[in-house]
């Protein structure tokens, strides 16, 4: 709650930035060409404000995080700071370059590059908006001293907003407000008054000291390549990114190191290259890094810190644009990637031979659900994959929780393994790399990861925020009070006629695969953000989430004639000609109770002329699961085969009798 002291203060921080900003008025903004000259012309004047070691002097450095909500603009704003100071862009969303995340349309992973902007170089880290992949922005964010907080003007903060700024204020970077979008026919400058109102209560909420709460407040327009310091829908003059790269000058400090020290390192990113081996990327803490020094690896434990390697650094880089450059040092202040030695990892210190003691890792937040990982045992393993054994498998992960520390990967029989993750999405997508590497694997429902405290049994609640037509209000609100959601706070979306935003929580156990069913009820025309709130008293089971199932009785190839049949009892998973086996689940029963139906009987054959051949028969088309849907689909008692060509859901007994004695058993 913010009360007028607050509001006063808001208002002193507007003037103050607007005086701030006047001296960025004798700058004129730069043409593309003349940016691109200015940016080719920073390497003599960076020779002339290196170190004495060769390094870049810290005075010179900024370093920046871009944070955002989902689809708020980050990527995009990035391909427009790149370009403004010379990069060539090879296509839109340039940094996204892992074949999901353009595929998609979201950012996965962090990335770095520097830009050059007149005398000064910007290290820019790209990260993640969706809260699964939170993990990325908690690792990286101790790497910058400044971030831009990219709001979109017409949304305003959403729940993802809030994750991201607590986390850059937690380590006291100073934000600069980036309303982006201003372009869109319904934002007016009324709008974009609200919405820093509500950002400003947000910072102070989130207990921003004094200095964070005077940030700049910049209005912008990525798809258009342009950034202003006054509200406007067009810039009168030059359409650039020049004002924003001058707040980022003026307000971000330079990074406060000592080149004199000790070299030292904390890993913040990892690599692997075929010819280089790991390749680590992090923030030089202190000292001055050459190719050639001997270096050595360093670790905290409980009994202190150990040595993990010694080695030498075989090569240095420097991400500039959308090119690794080979650098011949590199010196403090600065963010680097260096090759040269094959174990240290992503919280790892990399310092000087005469260095004793690790410098601190970042501190994660826990994950929340968890899925196992097991071998694929169902009739029809082996048809599809290369990599079958639990070995294969087990490597895998765990070369996968080496780089994405928000992962934690745990032996759980001879051949299955528990991962715990952030969210279905998170887990999905490595799923989905893995069939996409040619692995057949069976994968467990999620599970939530509860705690108990002092005898109370906790969960975790998630913060979710609803935008829907008013029609649909009703069906959203009946569908999550099965689930166990609290309504926080309802009303009209601002600028939006017959709109309704809500702001839930909701246990994580509640949300696990409603992400299909409200694209359902809301025609595809709602949106929903959810980001991780607190562990909270249990709340009790949930209600009547899902129906029962169709499960196959029968093996072989599946006929229209008895799809034909099976129609009426329900949704349908296949198709005709498809393979099936026991225990498959084929589709969705209109009751709550499964039932076992044969999906590949055959039309009797016999002498008599009929004009109902099976070529005449019409069904409706089957609903085909993605992934992450049939990730929230299955029931405790049901598998997910995944192969590099199919997703199938099975019962995790696929005998008949065997799946009658387990229900009979008490459930945990």
């Amino acid at each position: 709650m913010v009360g007028p002291l607050l509001r006063s203060l808001w208002s002193t921080t507007r003037r103050s930035f607007s005086s701030s900003s006047s001296h960025y008025s004798h700058i004129k903004p730069l043409s593309y060409a003349r940016a691109f000259s200015t940016a080719t012309a920073t390497a003599s004047v960076g020779s002339a404000a290196t170190a004495p070691g060769g390094a870049l002097d810290p005075d010179r450095l900024r370093n920046v995080a871009v944070i955002a909500h989902v689809d708020h603009g980050k990527t995009t704003l990035m391909d427009r700071l790149l370009r403004q100071c010379g990069a060539d862009i090879p296509h839109e969303r340039a940094l996204d370059s892992i074949d999901l995340e353009r595929e998609r349309g979201i950012t996965i992973a962090s990335k770095v590059t520097s830009i050059s902007w007149k005398d000064k170089e910007l290290n820019m880290v790209d990260t993640p908006g969706h809260a699964d992949f939170g993990g990325e922005v908690e690792r990286v964010v101790g790497m910058v001293e400044g971030a831009v907080l990219v709001v979109d003007a017409g949304e305003g903060p959403l729940a993802q907003t809030k994750f991201v700024l607590a986390k850059a204020l937690k380590y006291g970077l100073r934000p600069i407000l980036l309303l982006n979008k201003v372009d869109k026919p319904a934002v007016t400058e009324e709008r974009c008054n609200e919405v820093e109102s509500l950002v400003f209560d947000l910072f102070a909420n989130l207990g921003a000291s004094e200095e964070q709460l005077d940030f700049p407040v910049l209005y912008a327009s990525a798809k258009e390549g342009w950034a202003s310091s006054t509200y406007t829908k067009s810039p009168p003059d030059v359409k650039d990114m020049s004002q924003l790269l001058n707040a980022i000058v003026g307000h971000v400090p330079p990074p406060s190191a000592s080149l004199d020290a000790p070299f030292q390192m904390l890993v913040s990113m990892m690599e692997k290259d075929p010819y280089l081996g790991r390749v680590l990327t992090g923030r030089v803490t202190c000292g001055v890094v050459r190719v050639g020094d001997k270096v050595q690896g360093l670790k905290n434990t409980d009994n202190g810190t150990v040595k993990i390697e010694e080695g030498k650094v075989v090569k240095l880089m420097k991400k500039k644009g959308m090119r690794a450059d080979p650098v011949d040092s590199a010196g403090a202040g600065d963010i680097v990637s260096m090759a040269g030695l094959s174990s240290p990892t992503i919280g790892h210190t990399i310092a000087n031979a005469e260095v004793t003691t690790a410098l601190p890792t970042v501190v994660l937040d826990p994950p929340t659900i968890s899925m196992t990982f097991g071998v694929n045992d169902s009739p029809l393993a082996g048809s599809d994959g290369i990599h079958l054994t639990g070995g294969k498998i087990g490597d895998r992960l765990l070369a996968e929780s080496e780089t994405n520390l928000a992962i934690n990967v745990l032996p759980s029989t001879s051949e299955s393994f528990e991962v715990q993750g952030r969210g279905e999405l998170q887990l999905g997508i490595l799923i989905e790399n893995m069939r996409r590497e040619g692995f057949e694997l069976s994968v467990s429902p999620p599970k939530v990861m509860y705690k108990v405290e002092k005898g109370t049994k906790l969960e975790p609640i998630e913060e979710v925020t609803i935008e829907v037509d008013d029609e649909h209000v009703g069906l959203v609100m009946e569908a999550l009070s099965h689930r166990r959601g609290e309504v926080t706070d309802m009303g009209p979306v601002p600028g939006s006629m017959g709109r309704t935003r809500m702001c839930l929580t909701c246990p994580s156990r509640g949300l696990v695969g409603y992400r299909s069913v409200f694209s359902s009820d809301t025609r595809g025309s709602g949106f929903m953000h959810r980001a991780f709130l607190t562990y909270e008293k249990y709340r009790g089971p949930l209600g009547n989430v899902r129906k029962g199932v169709l499960v196959s009785m029968g093996r072989g190839l599946i006929t229209a004639h008895a799809l034909m049949g099976l129609e009426a009892r329900g949704v349908l998973f296949v198709a005709p000609a498809m393979e099936t086996y026991d225990g498959m689940i084929i589709g969705e029963h209109s009751r709550d109770t499964d039932l076992d139906v044969n999906p590949v009987k055959a039309k009797e054959l016999n002498n008599i002329r009929c004009a109902s051949k099976d070529e005449n028969v019409k069904l409706t088309p089957p609903r085909f699961m993605s992934l992450e849907e049939a990730i929230g689909y299955v029931a405790s008692d049901e598998l997910i085969e995944v192969t590099p060509k199919a997703i199938r859901l099975r019962k995790r007994y696929l005998e008949v009798n065997k799946r009658k004695s387990m229900s009979k058993r008490p459930k945990d």
